[in-house]
Order: structure tokens, then C-alpha cells, then sequence
């Protein structure tokens, strides 16, 4: 469908190597876009970008620090010249880190405040400059649930960068909408990365504890980032702005006293046991 073809337009994807930036990498790609892959593992980026090349589509791959402004507009000169354009900014990589409140250092708050908030800003302040100059854009943010509701479990640290993450998303928004420029937020719920898997092997009560607020009754996996970063990239959602998307198995919208319908047949089952 053309409301969804983004040929002839070029995406700047975070995060390319594995997970939820990998994913939306090929996503663009499979709809036409050309993409400028960044990650610090420069080998899967670059393994990513060949499966693109493989798809007809240019693909350049970078191993740029997105937690360094310097380092941003250092990319996007080479976004200038490998493309001369960008139309959509997919800005997922950041590092988040684990501390109890009591127990969080200033300098690690500081360090993830600057990867997770300035560094995502840098990403769109030089993504939107080009956009805005070129009267189009869009820009998708990954934020987390932990943007709008507490996790607990030592997550302060990143639960404050990625509330930042969903306020910079309405401002930029709310600045850049009317000169074409579109910014939204996708908010995961846990999505299986390398990282969640070795804490789920270490701790085989994880994922059921997980479960128990998903109503889907599954984790996240990385391909289900992909329509929603093709339909944020292509003129199909081009009213859509501003926009804080949950993307998490209908996570945000039980009550925390609810019960997951995946779970309805053991609460039957208990029930007619205890008669």
C-alpha cells in the first residue's frame, strides 16, 4: 500500500545490532527506506546492514556513542553526506542502570540522565533540525512503562531518564508539528533481549512474575516493534503526533488487582477445588 511505502526516504535507526533496533531497522528497510545503522557493536550493526544491502536498499553502518553529543553530530555529517537527508529517526539504544534509591550514586544517575535523556535529545534536536529544514519527518522515541508507572526494583535511575523521555516526546511535538516534523513515543512492556534473558536463566520465577500483568499472556519480542515503526514512518500515520503508544500486551490497561485472562482457568480451576 503507498501510504505505507517509504521509498526513497532514509531512516536513522539507534540500536541496530540486536532487539527493538534491529527490528526496526529491517522494518524500514522491507517497506524501501535506506538506513544509517548506529550501535556501539559496530560488527552486528554492520550484520544487519548486509541483510539490508540483501534487500536491494543502501544500508552504512556507524559505531557512534549516542550518549555523546559530539559524537551525534559527528553521525549525522555523515548521515549529510551518505544520504543527504532523513526522514525518520527510529532512537532506541540507551543503557539504564539498577541501584536502590538509598543506594544510587550522583555520578550513575548522572550517567544515565546523560545517555538516556540528553543523548536522545541530541538525536532529535540534529535528526529534527534536517527534518524541519526539509519541511517533513517523523521521529519515534523508545520510552518504557517505566515513562509513566513505577517498576520498584532498583529502576529509579531509569524510570526518571525515561519519564524525561515521554515529556522531551510532547514538547518536541508540540514545537516542531506544525512545520511537518512528527514525534511520538513507544512505551514497551519486557521485551526479550539478551539482556532480560539471562536475568529470566538466573531467576526461573522471572517471567511468570512478569506474566501475571500481561494480559496477552506473552512477553515482547522484538518483531512487534515492526509495524508499528513502519506505520510511524510512512505517511499512514501522518495526523498521528504526540502520541504516547503502549506497546505491551495490554499491560497499562489492567488494573493491578486484575487478573490476566491467561490466568482465569487456574482461578477456576482453585476455586472449584476449594468446594
Amino acid at each position: 500500500m503507498k501510504l505505507f511505502d517509504l521509498t526513497s526516504r532514509v531512516a536513522v535507526v539507534s540500536g541496530a545490532a540486536q532487539g527493538l533496533g534491529r527490528a526496526t531497522a529491517l522494518a524500514v528497510a522491507e517497506s524501501g527506506a535506506d538506513v544509517m545503522l548506529v550501535d556501539r557493536n559496530l560488527e552486528g550493526a554492520e550484520a544487519t546492514a548486509e541483510q539490508i544491502r540483501s534487500l536491494g536498499r543502501k544500508a552504512v553502518a556507524a559505531n557512534t556513542n549516542v550518549s555523546d553529543p559530539d559524537a551525534i553530530r559527528e553521525l549525522f555529517r555523515q548521515v549529510d553526506a551518505e544520504f543527504g537527508r532523513v526522514d525518520f529517526l527510529g532512537n532506541i539504544a540507551g543503557d539504564g542502570h539498577l541501584a536502590k534509591p538509598e543506594d544510587l550514586t550522583i555520578e550513575d544517575l548522572h550517567r544515565v540522565m546523560q545517555n538516556l535523556v540528553v543523548g536522545r535529545f541530541a538525536m532529535c534536536q540534529e535528526a529534527g533540525r534536517r527534518m524541519l529544514a526539509q519541511g517533513r519527518g517523523s521521529i519515534m522515541n523508545i520510552g518504557s512503562l517505566a515513562s509513566t508507572t513505577a517498576l520498584g526494583r532498583g529502576h529509579i535511575a531509569y524510570s526518571m531518564a525515561m519519564g524525561a523521555v515521554v515529556q522531551m516526546t510532547r514538547e518536541l511535538s508540540t514545537e516542531w508539528s506544525h512545520r511537518g516534523v512528527r514525534v511520538n513515543c513507544v512505551t514497551p512492556a519486557q521485551v526479550v533481549n539478551p539482556s532480560l534473558a539471562a536475568r529470566m536463566e538466573a531467576d526461573p520465577t522471572l517471567e511468570g512474575r512478569f506474566l501475571k500483568g500481561i494480559p496477552a499472556g506473552r512477553l515482547g519480542q522484538p518483531r512487534d516493534i515492526m509495524g508499528l515503526a513502519v506505520l510511524l514512518a510512512s505517511d499512514a500515520s501522518e495526523w498521528i503526533t504526540g502520541a504516547i503508544i503502549p506497546m505491551d500486551g495490554g499491560n497499562m490497561a489492567m488494573n493491578a488487582g486484575g487478573t490476566p485472562g491467561h490466568e482465569q482457568r487456574d482461578v477456576q480451576t482453585f476455586r472449584a477445588e476449594a468446594k
